[in-house]
């Protein structure tokens, strides 16, 4: 009889995992690249996926803001926001795969319960410039990035939860939907 293994705590490099693994339905080579820089074969990447699923549906308490920091460890930075009658806290934590960008989730205050999570840009590193379409590049900005650089920008529905659609004015006034996975641009359509 096989000895029964314990997996390994699951952690930011599995995280990592999961972000590209939505990223892969619109750029295959990036996240192939990608995986290969952490070393992780397309298995481990569908197995990180199946067990990231498994922690979302999971009824244990850990849900939440609570699950991020028990994957990711404590915040790199926290900050409290208020819009309106809401007020939450945003937390950031490094994504090795992207060292411009943080990993944030915003939760309300009180309780935790995560309303958006995303990548944006790292405290003092520099915005890309974004100026016409053809610097719409995959993986080249945010999505608060391109809905600042052509406004007016509407959020449209994503095909899947962690995806986003914003309409972008172009100059010349012209139309473009971009799509981004995890707030991180994958392709100008």
């Amino acid at each position: 009889m096989a000895a029964m293994t314990t997996p390994a705590p699951f952690g930011p490099r599995d995280f990592q995992l999961v972000l590209l693994r939505r990223m892969a339905d619109h750029q295959p080579g990036l996240v192939e690249d990608a995986r290969r820089e952490l070393g992780a074969s397309a298995a481990e990447m569908r197995e990180a996926n199946r067990r990231w699923q498994a922690m979302c549906r999971s009824r244990s308490p850990r849900g939440g803001l609570a699950r991020y920091r028990s994957v990711l460890g404590p915040p790199e930075s926290s900050v409290r926001r208020r819009v309106g009658d809401l007020e939450s806290e945003a937390h950031r934590w490094p994504v090795p795969l992207w060292p411009g960008l943080r990993f944030e989730v915003t939760a309300t205050v009180p309780g935790g319960a995560v309303w958006n999570e995303w990548l944006v840009r790292a405290e003092g590193e520099p915005a890309p410039v974004l100026r016409t379409a053809d610097d719409l590049t995959p993986w080249s900005c945010t999505a608060d990035e391109a809905a600042r650089a052509f406004a007016p920008a509407t959020p449209m529905e994503g095909s899947a939860p962690t995806r986003l659609r914003l309409s972008l004015t172009l100059p010349g006034e012209r139309r473009a939907v971009a799509e981004f996975s995890w707030g991180l641009l994958q392709r100008l359509l």
